[in-house]
């Protein structure tokens, strides 16, 4: 039987801390797993939603986007993707009794974990101007709202619409045609605040800002690096796909400033010899001062050209460009400033050399460890570079793998939520619904926090997400949130973003993936995109929570209509009423989904095209694959000063917390901590269990503080810190970005520590 949420928040002034563990999943993952799917479920409903996750006759989990293979197992899911499921396919209710019970002041005094852990929001709710607390609204007058704030504004570009990964490509599709006909590119997503630095270092390289591998490619390498990313954590699935390109003869480094149980051993729960000895993972643990992965890889980049014939000269003179310049900037790379970059010694270094040397397939993955830096395009660009050199671009076993973290931010970028969308997507807009799109770039993430702030965006719709917990500068951005006339939230459950709101507010609860999706057109579909370009159908099996409830891609056919009337020719009710009409129209518009309808009717769906990879072609401005030359960055600390990097625990996937502990790192029953090693934390007179204050500092002077952070003695590396967020995020000034791609800089933050 399932239990009831909790009255009060928990108390976390005291976590408990033992040393970290040296090996992931196992037997301790699945008895977590069960306990918390019980608890939101119950045992009936758990056996009947868990087995129908990445089935192919089943539903996506809406955790992380790593891939499936053709043969799945009868658990195809991870401890992680389990306590997402079970969130979502919970049998406890926010209804408008809550509301009543709870105003605006009690929720914003509340833990995120509290606020997720009350259940499925039942009915749309109100806020009314001056009003203490969400009131019940039908749905029509919701949308009226909505309309009339729209249409009020001075400008189409006074809205802001954002996406979150978990929404479908069909929502996503249409979400950003109805912004695009009401006019204006305010398409801010999740990818701008992740991997927007990777697509935007491999667009200029590459040619496609997407990764190039396949789960069949992991399988065939010979060499898997792995940088700034914790797959036993943030995408579980993943290390079985390692475990079987161990077996198959692969070698793996990993580039951290954290050792990580998931990479040290795993423990894989499909298997009995996986439950009791599990499978070392790491050939060689590289561990890295943060921000330094440019340094390294640069050097390396050095020295295979000083081995001879360790070049592909071949793939280089035929497909790539820029050679010559970048050639002669890895030349110049220095070793002791690499050393003085990386923390790592020569040794480990020259390990490394050897094991890419005798790598003829060599793949390299990474998440947000390599992408939230001021210097993050750069070091992916050399990333690239290191992998041109060899030729391991369009080769099977070998390629970039960035390793997206939502289920569908990859799909829902392809569907065109971008604020600078390409000429050539905005003529088959126009070309297929004959209207003019707008043509001038919009705001991402950060540029539509400062226009919020500065009063230049008056309306904040946002497609699933909790965007005032996902951002940076908690304090600049909640008070630029407070300062819009109306905010929108299509949510399953409550977060963050529901207590900080315009003068106006409105929740408008929606299905989630595990629902079933019947509208007059029958039983729907959704199709989600996943890590490595697979596209697939998603099918809920469960009753709504609510009969009140509507799936997003009604929500938006339904505000289209309340907002463009009868200028509108667009289709919006034959959309609302059958998805396959938006698959349709998605065919047309965007390469690669031709018949789109009848490829995801094939179990397992399609692989869209991907120019480097299945033909060596680059579309590039040049034609080739790029070779960059960027000079080599990587963070300055003062002294007394730590750099701190923001990360996720164990109980937790993105900013949603489902519990308080941390196993895999030691930690129980709290999460503000700070993990220090034990050598700075001596020279800073920072004893083990003692409190502190964490401040950040910046080139602008302010002062950026989180208070009471207990300090844990860990193995991190010499000179750096880390902490969790979205407690953290508060440290991280909005304007800190990386070149290029803007995205927050969240993974190197100058800290002092103040006595508490």
């Amino acid at each position: 039987m399932a239990s009831k949420p909790p009255a009060g928040d928990p108390v976390q002034d005291t976590p408990q801390v033992t040393a970290p563990p040296h090996a992931a999943a196992g037997a301790a993952a699945i008895g977590h797993t069960l306990r918390i799917a019980q608890r939101q479920m119950g045992v009936r409903r758990t056996a009947q939603t868990l087995l129908k996750v990445n089935q192919k006759d089943g539903f996506d989990c809406p955790g992380c986007a790593w891939p499936e293979g053709d043969e799945r197992h009868t658990a195809e899911f991870c401890e992680n993707g389990a306590k997402a499921v079970a969130e979502e396919a919970t049998l406890r209710r926010v209804t408008p009794d809550f509301f009543a019970a709870h105003p605006l002041g009690d929720l914003a005094s509340r833990s995120g974990y509290w606020l997720g852990q009350q259940g499925r929001i039942t009915e749309p709710v109100l806020l009314p101007e001056g009003a203490d607390r969400y009131e019940p609204v039908s749905w029509e007058r919701a949308f009226a709202i909505i309309a009339e704030e729209l249409t009020a504004l001075s400008s189409p570009d006074e809205a802001l619409f954002y996406t979150s990964g978990r929404t479908s490509n069909e929502a996503a599709f249409l979400l950003q045609l109805f912004a695009r006909e009401f006019g204006t590119n305010n398409l801010p997503d999740c990818s701008n605040m992740c991997h927007e630095s990777s697509g935007s270092a491999l667009t200029e390289t590459l040619g496609v800002g997407k990764g190039s591998v396949s789960l069949e490619d992991m399988h065939r390498a010979d060499l898997i690096i792995v940088a700034g990313q914790n797959p036993g954590t943030n995408h579980p699935r993943m290390l079985s796909a390692l475990e079987k390109a161990k077996a198959a003869g692969a070698r793996i480094i990993s580039v951290n400033p954290l050792p990580e149980a998931g990479l040290e051993r795993f423990k894989n729960p499909q298997t009995p010899r996986g439950m009791l000895k599990g499978v070392a993972l790491n050939d060689l643990f590289l561990q890295i001062r943060i921000g330094g992965d440019q340094a390294l890889f640069r050097l390396l980049n050095k020295l295979i050209l000083e081995t001879a014939g360790a070049v592909d000269e071949e793939f280089v003179r035929d497909h790539t460009h820029g050679y010559e310049e970048f050639a002669a900037a890895a030349r110049a790379a220095d070793w002791d400033e690499t050393l003085a970059a990386t923390g790592l010694d020569r040794a480990g270094i020259e390990r490394a050399l050897e094991m890419v040397l005798e790598s003829e397939r060599t793949i390299v993955c990474w998440a947000m460890g390599l992408t939230q830096h001021k210097h993050s395009v750069a070091t992916i660009r050399e990333v690239v570079n290191f992998l041109l050199l060899r030729g391991n671009i369009g080769r099977p076993g070998a390629g970039v793998c960035p390793v997206r973290g939502h289920s569908n931010v990859q799909g829902d970028r392809t569907m065109g939520v971008f604020e600078r969308p390409a000429p050539a997507f905005l003529d088959a807009l126009e070309k297929e619904f004959g209207f003019a799109p707008p043509r001038h770039h919009g705001f991402d993430v950060v540029r539509s926090i400062r226009a919020l702030r500065d009063g230049e965006a008056k309306v904040f719709f946002a497609m699933g997400g909790n965007f005032v917990a996902a951002t940076p500068d908690t304090e600049v951005t909640e008070a630029a949130m407070r300062g819009a006339r109306l905010t929108v939230h299509v949510s399953t459950k409550l977060n963050r973003s529901h207590a900080v709101t315009g003068r106006r507010a409105l929740i408008l609860p929606t299905l989630g993936r595990t629902d079933r999706d019947v509208q007059a057109g029958g039983r729907q579909v959704v199709t989600v995109e996943d890590s490595m370009g697979m596209v697939h159908a998603s099918r809920g099996n469960l009753p709504p929570a609510s009969p009140h409830l509507l799936s997003e891609p009604a929500i938006v056919a339904r505000l289209a209509r309340a907002v463009l009337g009868a200028r509108s020719s667009t289709p919006w009710e034959e959309f609302e009423q059958d998805y396959a009409a938006i698959r349709d129209r998605i065919a047309r518009v965007i390469p690669g989904f031709e018949d789109f309808n009848a490829k995801i009717a094939r179990p397992g769906g399609f692989t869209l095209p991907h120019a480097p990879r299945d033909e060596r072609r680059f579309p590039t401005a040049t034609g080739k694959a790029n070779f960059t030359a960027a000079p080599v960055e990587f963070p300055s600390v003062p002294e007394g000063r730590l750099l701190l990097q923001t990360l996720r625990s164990h109980d937790q996937y993105n900013t949603t917390v489902y519990g308080l502990d941390d196993r895999y790192r030691g930690i129980k029953g709290g999460r503000r901590v700070v993990l220090v090693n034990p050598d700075d934390a001596r020279e800073l007179g920072l004893a083990d269990g003692s409190y502190t204050n964490l401040v950040s500092e910046w080139k602008d002077g302010v002062e950026r503080r989180a208070p009471g952070f207990r300090v844990v003695h860990y193995p991190t590396a010499r000179g750096c810190a880390a902490a969790y967020y979205p407690e953290t995020n508060v440290l991280v000034p909005l304007d800190s970005t990386a070149d290029t791609s803007n995205t927050p800089a969240s993974k190197s933050v100058v800290v002092r520590f103040e006595p508490v």
